[in-house]
């Protein structure tokens, strides 16, 4: 999962380098969207688990959980949020829920 967050790194730098407005206009958004409002930043992080799964959408899944587990969610409470994409979208998230729990595994680790 660590190398998916890598990835993403490198596209943000590619994207920095040819499109510039565009990227940074869309990290301002995803910076404010996830800052602590009526929802909190971390229920905030497990609503996008869930989303990450229901797309089926490993980096996002590897993004997302690495963020809740920051920010304090517990492995239960990833889990939860993952099988709420599970009763929405059915057994292909059900399949997503391995990397899941290979983005909690690795980012619990970290310390």
């Amino acid at each position: 999962m660590k190398e998916k967050l890598q990835q993403i790194g490198e596209l943000l730098e590619e994207l920095k380098n040819n499109k510039p407005e565009e990227i940074q206009a869309f990290l301002n958004f995803l910076q404010r969207a996830e800052k602590d409002s009526a929802i909190s930043a971390k229920n905030k992080e497990l609503i996008n688990v869930a989303l990450a799964v229901a797309a089926q959408c490993e980096w996002c899944i590897a993004f997302h959980t690495k963020n809740a587990i920051q920010l304090g969610a517990s492995k239960d409470e990833i889990l939860d949020a993952g099988f709420q994409a599970v009763l929405m979208h059915g057994g292909p998230a059900l399949m997503y829920m391995i990397p899941l729990l290979d983005a909690i595994k690795e980012f619990s680790n970290e310390g």
